[in-house]
């Protein structure tokens, strides 16, 4: 069983999922597991306030197992000081709610750290689509938060990072990406010289800590 904590996909066979929903949140059906969240890309200026009441209301649903991705994006087209006001209620919400907050970041990390902070986050946060610096890494998990890899690990320089990391703060996703999660595992499991079993064990043991997964 290969755990996939972000995909576009739906449901795959053999494949414990959460697929991303970042948009008509009232229409969300419980047949897989999501996380639902306003990307950086996809706010809507005027209508975000109601958006995000739509969320708030979909993601009681016990199907909803995360809130996201939000976060902050310095390539975004949206001004800056209005995500950062919406990425502040996505942090409110999970808090209020208990469930983790799945992170999109781009040349941003440290507002992004620094409003985690801020505001007290005290759910498991996971930064989605990791592909830095090694320094960020460390700063990342010795904040107590989790790295997700995608496509990103067949990078040599990811690799590097990658394999000085505790795989009790790892977890493997495919977001958009034509990569499937089970060259993730294999490309992750021959980074860390170990097997697909164990591999597996310790990324189930990850989503049941975080995601309150109690079988799979």
């Amino acid at each position: 069983m290969f755990v996939n904590i972000h995909t576009h996909q739906g449901h795959l066979e053999g494949i414990w999922s959460i697929q991303n929903i970042h948009e008509t949140f009232d229409s969300i059906q419980a047949i897989n597991n999501y996380s639902i969240g306003i990307h950086p890309w996809h706010i809507d200026k005027l209508n975000w306030k109601e958006n995000f009441t739509k969320l708030k209301i979909a993601s009681k649903n016990n199907h909803i197992l995360a809130i996201g991705e939000c976060g902050l994006d310095r390539l975004s087209v949206a001004d800056f000081k209005l995500q950062v006001e919406i990425f502040i209620q996505h942090i409110k919400w999970a808090n209020e709610i208990a469930k983790p907050l799945i992170i999109h970041c781009v040349r941003a990390h440290d507002e992004v750290l620094q409003l985690l902070k801020d505001y007290q986050c005290n759910v498991p946060v996971i930064f989605h689509g990791f592909n830095n610096k090694k320094e960020l890494a460390e700063k990342i998990i010795k904040s107590g938060y989790y790295l997700s890899f995608g496509k990103a690990l067949f990078n040599p320089g990811v690799e590097i990072i990658f394999n000085d990391l505790p795989l009790e703060k790892i977890f493997f996703e495919t977001d958009d990406s034509d990569s499937t999660i089970e060259s993730v595992y294999q490309q992750a499991g021959r980074i860390k010289n170990i097997s697909l079993e164990q591999l597996s064990l310790q990324l189930k043991k990850n989503a049941q800590k975080v995601f309150h997964v109690s079988s799979f």
